[in-house]
């Protein structure tokens, strides 16, 4: 299967599955969503969304968060993450949308990234959302589904992501997939502990098929003898090496033969962990 013929299945149950792919951030107008989307930097919708109805009320229009300093706009975002640089940043943002843009946030990707807080990714969301641009943003769900799937392939870098999607998906679903990688990821295939057994791509999922490719437990293991048990080498032993494996996983090892095969003695379970692409 081919790259593009995967994202065409996915993107088909997936979409059956979330039938109604879009931002789970609350606004109203395109100034709203790039201050909410600046403000969910390392922080989740459901926060910014508890914080911004306050903050948009003393300031809805960049105008008059314009003309409020830092330290008065730091009170409504107190409670997210990094609030200091993230009130430096929209007081900046906003004056510059005065005196740069007409007080109009600007459609085009070049310009959006001037602004104080915004990278890529965040103009990404602007455009597509805001203004109905073709576009896909990469955040850490989009970047933890698209290549545990295998949409990509072991793709390092939010970047090295964006561009194998943008090959692999047609240029006309690039909103919705941006959705629906971050719903799946948000709801799904969680960071910690992905809920596999629910998943309507698990038999298109690299990821899935290298958790099941994982050795079998191992009965009869005698943690008295050991914390550890390499197979191996038959030995069991306490104070584990570390060894970085082919796929840049870092594995508990056998420090005296080298062995990445050892098992928990308690639990009889591998010790091996399946790369997770946890941002």
């Amino acid at each position: 299967m081919t790259r593009k013929e995967k994202a065409r299945a996915v993107l088909d149950r997936l979409s059956d599955a979330i039938p109604e792919p879009e931002t789970e951030l609350a606004y109203r107008t395109p100034f709203e969503l790039l201050i909410a989307v600046i403000l969910s930097a390392q922080c989740t919708d459901k926060r910014v969304n508890m914080i911004t109805p306050a903050l948009f009320e003393s300031y809805p229009t960049p105008e008059l968060m314009a003309r409020a300093s830092a330290d008065e706009i730091l009170p409504f975002i107190a409670s997210i993450s990094f609030p200091n640089n993230k009130a430096k940043a929209l007081a900046k943002t906003a004056r510059m949308l005065v005196d740069d843009f007409g007080g109009e946030v600007p459609r085009a990707h070049s310009d959006l990234v001037k602004l104080a807080g915004v990278g890529r990714k965040t103009a990404n969301v602007v455009v597509s959302v805001a203004f109905g641009q073709a576009a896909i943003a990469v955040d850490t769900h989009v970047f933890r589904v698209a290549n545990r799937i295998g949409i990509v392939k072991d793709k390092a870098t939010p970047d090295a992501v964006e561009k194998g999607l943008r090959r692999a998906i047609p240029r006309e679903e690039w909103a919705d997939a941006h959705h629906l990688f971050i719903l799946h990821g948000r709801y799904t295939c969680l960071a910690r502990s992905p809920t596999c057994g629910v998943c309507p791509v698990t038999d298109l999922c690299d990821y899935y098929a290298a958790l099941e490719s994982l050795p079998a437990d191992l009965e009869g293991l005698d943690p008295k003898q050991g914390r550890y048990f390499s197979k191996t080498a038959g030995r069991y032993f306490d104070e584990p090496a570390s060894k970085t494996d082919r796929r840049g996983v870092e594995q508990i090892a056998d420090p005296w033969s080298g062995s990445m095969n050892v098992y928990d003695s308690r639990t009889g379970r591998t010790t091996k962990r399946v790369k997770d692409y946890r941002i």
